[in-house]
Formats: structure tokens, C-alpha cells, sequence
């Protein structure tokens, strides 16, 4: 009888111990949307498209209305949550490889742009510490799902980054025309069987992994191919979603931008069409990301089966703006002005929602300031892991943030020196406080707002308050000397 409850008795010390080891080295799950909008989710304001998978999320965590992107487009903004720095500091200022890689462009550019691109770094190089590297350093078991968009050069993948395992992540933007249903024709992805939709696969793959990774805490880096273009969604969600536009009597709303791409700097954005246009309506777009809800949902649900929950830190957001100006234009962001390749809000502003049982507050909403490069430092901060010596990051630990509390975290910077597929002209940007300067490097023009007024940034206060212009314009272009970083050139052989 003794023995036996000894062996009890040393059984229940050591499944203790393993909780007690659990309960101090948490899960991370990092998931990112791509293309998704300030205002694409229920939780934040939409009447039209569904998400009540993250309206749950953001009951039982915390919610944020100032979250930004470290830039208006994919790949820099990848690159900043992975390495914890600026994109112009790394040198990965537009997407991969973007409009320039192309002599057909390049030649267009030289008639109808003021001013041309610097070089765009195409590949995330090895001498950057990845997230990834860092937690695997510290034990954590560490997963790729999704897009990566971050190499061209297969060696530079995420299984070459700190990732134990990549499935989905390559060189691709996105699935491509077709691609959202097998075959996907990723060299990262098994097709899989006929009518398998990507974004429910790798929903599964998730389960997956977190299944063979419960017994040791892991890291899983989860960024959707959702919902960016080719628009295509299953056909029962696309089905209920053209009759629920029908219903609301939103189904007829014209679409007032051409197909082609506005990236020319011949074709600015089109303010009188953007306002025109205040209403959340594709069916295809909202069938998007209802799969993607659902799948998080999927997650959430296994996490919760496999008793994991609790000890798992959940962060939500999204890499860019919603595409509203140009292309496709599935979506609106208002209040917000103009989209993705913007570097007005609707470009840069984010949803982003956070949650862990027991340590973030519930239900919450909070105004700091965050931004993409701050997500590293404040994971590691999370878990109590400290930064690696002699590695410079510009991210800001808000984990006093995610805990429900005021924080200051200083000024925020963008540099986007290249003109978007949507309309988007080369700027840079700072925001301190309630102001958000916007230099235009094409002519020089500047912009002042006061976001707590004017959250559209419809009043340019560049006039009226000189003296908050000249201090932002000095700060913004001290920032840009200490990143290095490159500037437009200017077009000798520009046509006006």
C-alpha cells in the first residue's frame, strides 16, 4: 500500500512539475491576415462581413484601434515582425519582388514618374535573427503555416529561418488564379484531395502540428494567404453571402475603379470615388473571410481539447490595409482613407486583437499605439526570454499594453518609397501622439493630421500648425538617417 501511493504520490509531483513547467514556458500563436481591413470584422464595426470566431477572441482578450503595420504592402511588413526592425532598415521596402523587377515597368516608369525607386531587397538574408531563431534557441518547438513572401531564393525559406517545420510558406504573394483550391502548385504544399480549399488545409495542418507539439511548449507563426486577391471563395459561404447583400439591399453598389492598376503616378487615387464608394458588399470577399474565421475557430476549439488554452497566447492582425482603390476593390475601410499601398490609414491601420487566459484583460479595448516591429520584443517579453546580446531591434516591448494598461510607447515611422499597385505615391510618415505627418517624395508636398479629430485625414493642418510640422519633419528625417534609409531618385526623363 505504501509503494502504491508513492508511485501516486510521485505520479501527481510530477505531472505538477510538467504543469508547473507548462504554466511558465507559454504558447504563441501568431496569426496574420493578409489584405485584411481595419473595419473587415465584426468586432470592428462591419455589418456585412461575419467573423464570430474573432468577435469571441477579442471578448476574451484585449482589442486594439491603433495598431498600424510597419508598411502598406506584404513583404516589408513580414519583415519587420520577423526581425523586430524597421523594413527600411533591413532593406525590404515593397513587396516581393514588386512592380520594378520588370523591364516592361522599369521603361513605363521613366515617362510617367517624378521620381524612381531605390532597389528593393529580395530575399530576407540569413544574418537577420528571426523570432523563430530566437525561441528555438530557448526551446520552443517552432512552426511556419501560410504565406511567406520573404525569398525568392528557396534556400532562404522559413525551414532555413528557425522554422522546424514550413508547409505553405515559398516565394508566392499569393495562391495565384485557381490556387485557393488544390492543385495549389506551392513547392511547400501537397495537393490535396479534389475541392480541398487552401485555407481549411492549413487550418488542419495547424491541428496537426499542435497535436504533435503539445507535450512542449511551441511557437506557431500562422500567416493566411486570406483574403488576398484572386478573389475566391467556397461556393456554399459565396452562395449565402450574395443573398444576405440582397437582403440588406447592398447588392447593386457600383464599383467606381477601373480593373487595371492605378500604380502610374499619371492616375492618383480617386478621392471622390473612395468616398463614393462607404460600403462593404463583395459576397466573395466576405466568403473569404468567414473560412478564414472558421478555421481560427478550428485552432481555438483544439487548443481548448487538448487542455492548451489557457496557456496560450493568441495574436491576431492583419500585414496591410484592405484593398479598396484599385484592382478588385473588394472592401472599404472607412472611416478610414484610401487602402492597401497607402500610406494614409486605410493603408496602415490594422485590427489586432490579443488574448491569454488569465494575464491579458477580457473583453477590452485599448488606444496605444502598436506597431508590427513591436510584436517580437513584446513575445519575448511574454515569456520572459531576454533579447539576445548585441541584437538591435526597433520594436518596443507593449506588454504592458497587452496587460491592459496605459503605455507610451514612443513614435512610430513608415517608409515607402515606391509607387503601389493601388494608387499609393512614394511617402514617409511618422505619427507622435495624436499627429501624423505624411511627407510625399515625389514633389515634396506634406500633410498634417490630428488623428483624434480627423481619423479620416480630411483637414491638412500643415498651415494652421506650422510649428508641429517643423518638429515632425525634423524627427522624421533624423529617423530615416539612423536606418539608412533609401531614398527615391529623381526621373530626368519625366514627362509632365
Amino acid at each position: 500500500m505504501k509503494l502504491k501511493l508513492s508511485v501516486i504520490s510521485l505520479t501527481c509531483l510530477t505531472s505538477a512539475a510538467l504543469s508547473a513547467q507548462k504554466q511558465n514556458h507559454p504558447n504563441v500563436i501568431f496569426i496574420l491576415a493578409d489584405d485584411l481591413g481595419w473595419t473587415d470584422l465584426g468586432c470592428y464595426g462591419s455589418k456585412f462581413y461575419e467573423t464570430p470566431n474573432i468577435d469571441q477572441l477579442s471578448k476574451e482578450g484585449i482589442r486594439f484601434t491603433n495598431a498600424y503595420a510597419a508598411c502598406p504592402v506584404s513583404s516589408p511588413t513580414r519583415a519587420s515582425f520577423q526581425t523586430g526592425k524597421y523594413p527600411a532598415r533591413i532593406g525590404i521596402t515593397d513587396w516581393i519582388k514588386g512592380r520594378y523587377d520588370g523591364q516592361k515597368a522599369i521603361k513605363d516608369m521613366q515617362t510617367v514618374c517624378p521620381v524612381l525607386p531605390p532597389e528593393n531587397l529580395f530575399n530576407l538574408p540569413l544574418s537577420e535573427k528571426t523570432i523563430a531563431e530566437v525561441l528555438k534557441d530557448n526551446g520552443y518547438q517552432t512552426a511556419h503555416i501560410g504565406k511567406w513572401h520573404l525569398s525568392e531564393n528557396p534556400l532562404l525559406y522559413p525551414q532555413y529561418q528557425g522554422y522546424d517545420i514550413n508547409i505553405g510558406g515559398c516565394s508566392k504573394g499569393s495562391p495565384g488564379n485557381g490556387g485557393y483550391f488544390t492543385p495549389y502548385n506551392n513547392p511547400e504544399l501537397e495537393d490535396g484531395p479534389a475541392g480541398e480549399y487552401l485555407t481549411d488545409r492549413l487550418g488542419d495542418e495547424c491541428v496537426k502540428i499542435m497535436q504533435k507539439f503539445k507535450d512542449k511548449p511551441f511557437f506557431i507563426n500562422f500567416p493566411f494567404y486570406q483574403v488576398h486577391t484572386p478573389l475566391i471563395g467556397k461556393p456554399d459561404k459565396v452562395k449565402y453571402f450574395t443573398e444576405k447583400a440582397h437582403r440588406m439591399g447592398i447588392d447593386t453598389i457600383k464599383n467606381v475603379f477601373n480593373e487595371k492598376p492605378e500604380w502610374e503616378a499619371k492616375q492618383p487615387f480617386n478621392e471622390k470615388g473612395f468616398r463614393e464608394r462607404m460600403v462593404q458588399n463583395n459576397p466573395v470577399y466576405a466568403a473569404m473571410i468567414s473560412s478564414m474565421d472558421e478555421n481560427i475557430g478550428k485552432i481555438i476549439a483544439e487548443l481548448k481539447r487538448l487542455n492548451l488554452y489557457e496557456n496560450t497566447i493568441i495574436i491576431f492582425t492583419s500585414d496591410n490595409g484592405g484593398l479598396s482603390t484599385a484592382e478588385s476593390s473588394p472592401t472599404c475601410n472607412y472611416p478610414l482613407k484610401t487602402g492597401k499601398g497607402h500610406i494614409y490609414e486605410g493603408g496602415i491601420r490594422e485590427p489586432l486583437i490579443a488574448s491569454w487566459t488569465n494575464h491579458f484583460p477580457k473583453n477590452k479595448v485599448s488606444d496605444n499605439l502598436v506597431s508590427s516591429v513591436d510584436y517580437f520584443p513584446t513575445i519575448l517579453d511574454l515569456l520572459q526570454i531576454p533579447l539576445p546580446k548585441k541584437l538591435k531591434i526597433d520594436g518596443k516591448s507593449v506588454k504592458t499594453s497587452f496587460e491592459g494598461n496605459k503605455q507610451d510607447r514612443g513614435s512610430l515611422y513608415w517608409h515607402y518609397p515606391h509607387y503601389s499597385n493601388q494608387g499609393g505615391r512614394p511617402a514617409g510618415a511618422i505619427r507622435v501622439g495624436d499627429f501624423k505627418l505624411i511627407e510625399f517624395f515625389d514633389n515634396g508636398d506634406l500633410e498634417l493630421y490630428n488623428l483624434k479629430k480627423d481619423i479620416g485625414e480630411t483637414h491638412n493642418l500643415t498651415t494652421s500648425n506650422k510649428t508641429k510640422t517643423t518638429e515632425l519633419v525634423k524627427e522624421l528625417h533624423a529617423w530615416r538617417a539612423s536606418v539608412k534609409a533609401k531614398m527615391p531618385t529623381i526621373n530626368k526623363n519625366y514627362k509632365k
